[in-house]
C-alpha cells in the first residue's frame, strides 16, 4: 500500500505564458518562475527567479507540464526541483484559467510528480524521495501542496 505525509507547500510566483507556437505535439508554451515561498515539515524558504514550467498545449486544451526550478531552503542549502504534471479539465474551466479567472481547484486537475536534488548533507534524504502534488492555478502564482510518497 502506498503512504503519503505531508512535505511543503509552494506559492510560487509566475510571469506572462509566452507561446512559441503550434508544434506536431501542440501548442509549446514557457512560463517562467519569479519566486516564491515554501515551508512545511520543518522546511521553509524561498523559490528562486530564473525557473520555468514548459508546457505543451494539447488541442483539448490539457496541459502536459515540466517545471525545473530551485529552491533556497531557510539555513542556505539549494534544492532542484524537477516537477512533471498535466493540468485538465472541462474546456470552459480551462478557458476561465487561460483568461485569469479565479477556479476553485475542484474544478479541474492539476497534479505533478517532484524530484529533488540537493548537495546539502542534512537534506540528503530528499534525493532519495519522490513527491507529489495538488496544485492551483491562479492568475499570477500556482500554489502546490507536495506530498512525500513513503
Amino acid at each position: 500500500m502506498i503512504e503519503v505525509t505531508p512535505l511543503f507547500q509552494i506559492a510560487a510566483e509566475v510571469g506572462e505564458v509566452r507561446s512559441l507556437g503550434s508544434a506536431p505535439a501542440g501548442e509549446r508554451r514557457v512560463v517562467p518562475i519569479l519566486g516564491g515561498t515554501f515551508a512545511g515539515s520543518g522546511l521553509e524558504g524561498t523559490v528562486l527567479e530564473g525557473g520555468a514550467d514548459w508546457q505543451w498545449r494539447w488541442a483539448d486544451g490539457t496541459l502536459a507540464i515540466d517545471a525545473h526550478y530551485a529552491l533556497r531552503e531557510r539555513r542556505g542549502a539549494l534544492i532542484e526541483v524537477r516537477s512533471q504534471g498535466l493540468r485538465a479539465g472541462p474546456p470552459e474551466v480551462l478557458d476561465r484559467l487561460a483568461r485569469g479567472e479565479e477556479v476553485l481547484a475542484g474544478e479541474y486537475y492539476f497534479r505533478t510528480v517532484l524530484r529533488f536534488t540537493t548537495a546539502d548533507v542534512p537534506l540528503g534524504w530528499m534525493n532519495r524521495i519522490i513527491g507529489i502534488a495538488t496544485a492551483a492555478r491562479h492568475a499570477r502564482h500556482v500554489e502546490l501542496d507536495v506530498y512525500r510518497l513513503l
